[in-house]
């Protein structure tokens, strides 16, 4: 009989590498624009941190349309799991939102969900869905700030 090792303490977790402070702070600059502004200034801020995930996931929320907000977040969750496998994820793994520096990938996969339910992506949607809860069980969802 094969022995089977379990980890007392479940699956591992994986924690990104936060992102470059001065992107972190042009992001909220932009955020606190006047709503017409916003899209924009986020956008200009990617254009300088074409790698920052909560920029990617702000621009989705920012979308003229469902389907410019689902390839923000498309690309948002994209770039994740690469940052994901650079932090030294394998394919499973815990990846909370308590931590700062999932939050991004996180609302960019939340957001991609949301986006393709309403496009009819049924599959996606779930899969995007079932992959949120995997990645974090407490996850409740948009109510996310």
């Amino acid at each position: 009989m094969t022995s089977i090792n379990l980890n007392p303490n479940g699956p591992p977790e994986t924690v990104l590498l936060g992102e470059p402070p001065e992107a972190v702070a042009d992001l909220a600059v932009a955020l606190a624009l006047p709503e017409e502004q916003r899209r924009e200034a986020v956008s200009e801020v990617l254009a300088s941190w074409p790698t920052f995930l909560d920029g990617w996931a702000r621009l989705g929320e920012l979308g003229r349309d469902q389907m410019e907000s689902y390839a923000a977040f498309r690309v948002g969750y994209h770039r994740g799991l690469d940052a994901l496998r650079q932090s030294g994820w394998r394919g499973s793994g815990y990846v909370r939102w308590e931590h700062e520096a999932n939050r991004g990938f996180l609302r960019a996969l939340d957001g991609l969900q949301r986006t393709a339910a309403l496009i009819g992506e049924v599959d996606e949607a779930e899969r995007c869905a079932h992959f949120l809860s995997q990645l974090d069980p407490n996850w409740s969802g948009t109510s996310r700030e």
